[in-house]
């Protein structure tokens, strides 16, 4: 009988159920949300549209997106007693920060038990205006420093760099930023998207599920690759010793970070957005050198994209972080912060069709050994 049954590990190409959050075709390089490319969405939208997008199915008139900028703005700020759960966690990990504030916002919102679909928009739209303050108080406290109060004057982007540098960031900045916020806000039932739906299924909280969502992002496997990218390009250092270093780590065995995708055959869709801002903001700040040694990185790595291993969203990322002064250890929070749009348009999926998500697993040890007493255990 188990000769006859098919695992697929990973659960690679299982479909779980339909979905009208984002479309991916990994052979032709296609991204959309839906149903809007996403070349049209980063070049032409700003965070507070696609955030509205995802959440309610459809983007904006002004008055909707006014209204709906307003609520982001004015749902900013964190409780003081979270503030101080983030002093005590001060020392951990900036991801098991936002986890653990995220976690503990539950316990201040009088909405929690609430899965109907709209206190779950609600809860995502808080949870989004709050995961930048969470990041940015610790970053500063971690520092020394006090957190800095959100700014109302500021769109989201904008606020999150002001919140981290105490300085209002320059209109490149912020729209460099929004723009990467834009292009990670959905991407399918990929790793922490699936946490975040398996914890929905069992009609658990939005607030649980985004901690979820956040715990299994921070894997390395699922969300760490611009920050290694990062270290990578300090690593080689110049732009001459880019070819050996990225031949002496392949003949090894080795891989190049922020080179291939579960789904993408092809270019990543995304990338493209961000390499040619990377190269401007290295111009702009006098830093030119990263994006070369970067793209003489990819220059080496060409042949390898007949094979399906081509440059991800996260090849550039870690560059622009970067060269914008944004601490390493930030990195992979950027990528939840931008996320926490798609992770409820996912879990108010989840929830108006709901099934406890249970898979199998084929048992393959042994059976019906005979019990031994502890006495006579060797």
């Amino acid at each position: 009988m188990t000769s006859e049954i098919e695992i697929k590990r990973g659960l690679q190409g299982v479909y779980i159920d339909r979905s009208k959050s984002s479309f991916i075709d990994g052979t032709a390089g296609k991204l959309l949300y839906r149903g809007y490319s996403i070349h049209d969405l980063a070049e032409k939208s700003s965070f507070e549209e696609i955030a509205y997008l995802l959440l309610y199915g459809e983007l904006p008139n002004k008055t909707q997106l006014k209204d709906f900028d307003s609520n982001l703005r004015s749902s900013r700020s964190i409780p003081a007693e979270v503030i101080e759960i983030i002093r005590v966690v001060k020392d951990s990990h900036p991801m098991d920060v936002l986890r653990t504030a995220v976690s503990a916002l539950s316990a201040f919102d009088n909405e929690v038990a609430d899965n109907s679909v709209e206190a779950t928009i609600r809860k995502g739209i808080r949870l989004t205006a709050q995961a930048p303050t969470i990041v940015t108080a610790h970053a500063r406290i971690k520092e020394g420093k006090d957190p800095v109060s959100p700014n109302s004057n500021l769109n989201q982007a904008a606020n999150f760099l002001y919140m981290l540098f105490g300085e209002e960031p320059t209109e490149q900045e912020a729209r460099l930023m929004e723009k990467d916020f834009v292009i990670h806000a959905e991407h399918g039932i990929n790793a922490s998207a699936f946490a975040a739906r398996v914890a929905a299924s069992t009609n658990s909280d939005l607030h649980s599920a985004v901690v979820s969502g956040i715990g299994t992002l921070k894997g390395p496997a699922h969300g760490g690759a611009a920050e290694e990218v990062m270290a990578m390009a300090l690593d080689i250092g110049e732009e001459e010793k880019a070819e050996s270093y990225v031949r002496n780590i392949l003949d090894g065995g080795g891989r190049i970070m922020g080179f291939g995708h579960r789904v993408y055959k092809v270019e990543d869709p995304r990338a493209r957005h961000l390499q040619t801002e990377c190269q401007a903001l290295g111009d702009q700040k006098g830093q030119p050198k990263w994006f070369r040694i970067l793209s003489k990185v990819a220059e080496v790595m060409e042949p390898y994209q007949s094979r399906g291993i081509c440059p991800n969203v996260d090849f550039w990322a870690g560059a622009m972080y970067h060269l914008m002064g944004i601490p390493k250890e930030l990195f992979i929070c950027i990528f939840a912060m931008g996320r926490i749009p798609g992770w409820t348009a996912q879990v108010t999926e989840q929830f108006s069709n709901n099934i406890l998500l249970r898979p199998l697993l084929l048992y393959d040890g042994p059976m019906d050994l005979p019990y031994v007493p502890l006495d006579d255990r060797k």
